[in-house]
């Protein structure tokens, strides 16, 4: 009887609660973040709501040699192998194709994948998939091997063959079309400790005439399986290594300081068109103070002792980690600002990568602005930038709110400075004339400069590019 009368009086509480709306009627909304939610009818233009999706995860020493019997076990006839010629010659490669030839798969290769793809090499992608009929999809690579993939499934498995690129890219600069349709399966195993495009539904590439990065995203176009091998990791040289890990890194620190997915707007009419990046909520929060953490402990010894098979396995599971938090929550300026850097390359070529063209590499790109854009955000939730340079090692037990930009811009220079980051945008071939253009590229990002936790201008854009011209 004790028992039913304290069920009753619970459920007397719930139901003379003053608000029942579905996101925000329970325990979520009394995290310390979100004390400020209100119930969805108070606030009809921003979203109540957040959706968690990230693919299946299989973590281990030596597992893409399963590989072969997961497509077997799918009963794949035909099966699209996805990757770039400089992976098509590691030993990961040999260790695929060896377990996918066990299972007498019928697959063919595609190496022509451009490191920070192109919507040329997008489409020359597609192409190859549309013409080879096939019922699924396998990524052994960077982020560009999988994102390269998840485009060439999405757009080769569409029935309305018709379909261009932009049908499906995000506004302003595409249609930001629904994917309606099924894709077929496809597994990813990465070969970077960086991307966590293993997890997420983006897909990202340069436009060419927009001179600046955009970019896909949608839940129906990631992997089914991401299969995350730490021995795939070994062979990253020093600086694809350094970039990788300063992809995670931001990846967590801006997922966890992006604007809270009820202040995000509009509200979708329709659940079908939330999309994939959402805004920070509690469960995002989990996986990027974890990936946050991980970097902590790990990072540092990843890069500068690369026999450390542990630290690299760890910032292995920490690009996993950060993938889940990001792809749900979204990045916001560190990754904006950085699509119209790399786009707008002049001369520099990246030490570790191929020289037949400039190349500012992606991890590069984005943590070039980080000091920067921090201290700029901080103001919008200075508890959460404090937190997370306690996270990152800082004592701030005497710290001031009103310092928390400063002080994690500070860590941010002080780990770019003992991983050998370039000291800022002049150091890539950039000068105060070009910020105009720098900020024209950014301007059309709204798909992750909307999620800045604070309103900004392009004179705050400017503000941020100026002061990170230099940033030692």
């Amino acid at each position: 009887m004790a028992a039913k009368a304290r069920a009753l009086s619970l459920m007397g509480a719930v139901s003379g609660a003053s608000c029942r709306c579905p996101a925000h009627g329970g325990g979520l909304s009394s995290h310390a973040s979100y004390q400020a939610t209100r119930c969805a009818g108070d606030s009809p233009n921003t979203d109540y709501a957040f959706e968690m999706a990230c693919s299946n995860i299989r973590f281990g020493e030596g597992v893409t040699q399963e590989v072969g019997y997961d497509f077997a076990n799918m009963k794949a006839k035909r099966l699209a192998v996805v990757t770039d010629k400089n992976i098509s010659k590691l030993p990961v490669m040999k260790t695929v194709l060896d377990s996918l030839t066990k299972q007498n798969l019928n697959f063919d290769v595609f190496d022509d994948v451009t490191i920070e793809p192109t919507d040329v090499s997008f489409n020359k992608a597609i192409s190859w998939a549309k013409q080879g009929s096939f019922d699924s999809y396998l990524a052994v690579g960077g982020g560009s091997v999988m994102d390269t993939c998840k485009v060439a499934n999405l757009y080769a498995s569409d029935p309305d063959q018709s379909k261009e690129l932009l049908d499906y890219v995000n506004p302003p600069i595409g249609k930001g079309t629904p994917v309606t349709h099924t894709l077929h399966p496809l597994i990813a195993i990465p070969t970077t400790a960086g991307t966590g495009s293993e997890t997420t539904g983006v897909a990202v590439f340069d436009l060419h005439d927009l001179k600046a990065k955009t970019g896909i995203g949608s839940r129906a176009i990631r992997p089914l399986l991401g299969i995350v091998d730490p021995l795939n990791v070994m062979t990253m040289p020093n600086r694809v290594a350094a970039y990788s890990a300063f992809d995670v890194f931001c990846h967590a620190l801006e997922s966890y300081t992006a604007l809270p997915y009820n202040k995000r707007s509009p509200r979708p009419a329709n659940p079908i068109n939330r999309p994939a990046y959402q805004g920070s909520n509690p469960i995002s929060d989990v996986w990027s103070k974890q990936a946050l953490r991980m970097c902590s402990s790990f990072m540092i010894d990843s890069i500068n002792s690369p026999d450390n098979f542990e630290a690299r396995k760890q910032m292995c599971a920490a690009s996993a980690f950060a993938g889940i938090g990001f792809g749900n929550a979204g990045v916001h300026l560190c990754h904006g600002l950085s699509y119209g850097i790399s786009g707008n390359v002049k001369a520099y070529h990246a030490n570790g990568y191929p020289t037949e063209k400039p190349l500012i590499p992606h991890g590069l790109s984005v943590v070039i602005t980080a000091p920067a854009v921090f201290k700029w955000t901080a103001p919008a939730c200075p508890e959460r930038h404090l937190e997370a340079a306690q996270i990152l090692g800082r004592d701030t037990s005497n710290d001031k709110l009103a310092d928390a930009g400063v002080i994690l811009a500070d860590i941010i220079k002080d780990y770019c400075n003992k991983l050998e980051i370039d000291d800022g945008l002049k150091t890539l071939g950039y000068t105060s004339s070009d910020i105009p253009a720098l900020v024209e590229a950014t301007i059309p990002q709204e798909r992750v400069t909307k999620l800045a936790p604070r309103e900004k201008t392009r004179e705050d854009l400017a503000s941020i590019l100026e002061n990170s011209l230099t940033m030692y």
